[in-house]
């Protein structure tokens, strides 16, 4: 294994391009439902469609990764992204919009999974976080111009301009990653699906994934919609909502010097503070400013948080790793689905400072089960064994019979 992955920046533009296309959503749900002469809840439909194939896709592209490598699935999935993203352009309707954004998320369900992956195939345990601290400071950036340039564009071109964007940049990446060269996949003992499965600390943290996924993912999505129902523009609730992106850039950059000195239970617990104070500012006292306040630290909850999180999912399953990360993305995106969905009443009702004080008592639980789950697996315990028995010439425990309670 290496300490960075090799063509980094491919996969930091695979996961760019899919953070740009799941975001840009957000700032123009307004506007494509007054376009298409719908009610805000059915026109966040396309924002619940998109993540929920994003999450219902991921075993698929994870098996499919572990079988017939970690490359060709992704230059597949981007190819077809390309696809989705420019029906969705060309959408003459609410339904047929709904429908296109679907299956768009669901191809470009493995952009994201695959990138973490592939880092988790290429990078040695002891440096596996700041990799993805890199990786995630490009999805950070797709998130924040996804934003910024979708309430612009929308709001003075054109809202279907916004979905087009990243359609051609998927066709562009689904060729350029040809260079990309495929890392040598460990053997597996029987079937991915049937490994990953049999994991018990795989089902804990998708649980983990699932709420977290509803909380911030989920409710997130009626940020601007809040924004606006105070008098902001589409053009000012994405430049505010990109505050998150912001946060979430910076935040990964801190994450990376601190992950070293902290263990991931401080930095879980930092970013669960940041998720419960961000909603109860914005339930609180809801204006443009606060709203603000609220982006960037549900963007510092991201980083701390998830990020770390998500590179739990990485140690988990070694063997089937593609398809152990695919089955955290869908329940993290299940989870978004399921949180946008459950809120749009109270969004289409104007009733935000109740959906963010919700959110803002679901994050306690969520940073409870995500730091207690994180200290009983090993405080940073999982990498360093296996840095120490690769380097006694030992073979890679195997979470199936190898947990971290019987190897401690």
């Amino acid at each position: 294994m290496t300490t960075s992955p090799p063509r980094g920046g491919l996969l930091c533009a695979a996961g760019f391009v899919s953070n740009f296309d799941r975001f840009s959503i957000a700032p123009m749900l307004v506007l494509i439902g007054s376009a298409f002469g719908v009610p805000l809840g059915t026109a966040a439909l396309a924002a619940s469609a998109y993540t929920l194939g994003y999450g219902l896709a991921q075993p698929a592209w994870g098996m499919a990764s572990d079988r017939f490598g970690r490359v060709r699935v992704m230059r597949l999935s981007l190819a077809a992204s390309a696809a989705g993203a420019l029906a969705s352009a060309a959408a003459p309707g609410a339904g047929s919009l709904v429908a296109a954004r679907g299956f768009t998320g669901a191809c470009f369900a493995a952009a994201i999974a695959g990138s973490l992956t592939y880092v988790g195939d290429t990078v040695a345990p002891d440096g596996r976080q700041r990799a993805l601290g890199t990786l995630m400071t490009a999805f950070a950036l797709g998130t924040a111009l996804a934003t910024v340039v979708a309430g612009a564009l929308a709001h003075w071109v054109s809202w279907r301009l916004v979905f087009a964007l990243p359609g051609l940049l998927a066709g562009y990446l689904a060729l350029a990653l040809h260079r990309l060269p495929e890392p040598v996949l460990a053997p597996r003992a029987g079937g991915a699906l049937r490994t990953v499965l049999r994991s018990r600390w795989q089902w804990y943290v998708m649980g983990v994934a699932l709420l977290e996924g509803g909380v911030l993912l989920g409710c997130f999505t009626y940020l601007p919609p809040a924004l606006e129902s105070l008098g902001a523009g589409p053009a000012t609730a994405g430049a505010v909502a990109a505050l998150y992106g912001v946060a979430a850039m910076g935040g990964a950059q801190v994450v990376r010097r601190l992950a070293g000195r902290l263990g991931p239970v401080a930095l879980i617990v930092a970013g669960g503070v940041q998720l419960t104070l961000a909603y109860a500012v914005a339930a609180l006292y809801p204006s443009l400013v606060t709203l603000g306040l609220s982006a960037l630290l549900l963007g510092g909850g991201w980083a701390f948080l998830h990020s770390t999180v998500q590179a739990w999912a990485t140690l988990l399953v070694p063997t089937a790793r593609a398809t152990g990360v695919a089955f955290f993305g869908v329940a993290l995106y299940l989870g978004s689905a399921l949180g946008t969905g459950l809120a749009a009443g109270s969004a289409q009702l104007g009733r935000f400072q109740g959906l963010f004080g919700v959110a803002a008592v679901a994050s306690v639980p969520l940073t409870a089960l995500a730091a207690y789950g994180r200290r009983r697996y090993g405080d940073g315990g999982p990498p360093r064994r296996e840095g120490a028995r690769r380097a006694a010439g030992l073979r890679p425990s195997d979470p199936r019979t190898d947990g971290p309670a019987r190897r401690r």
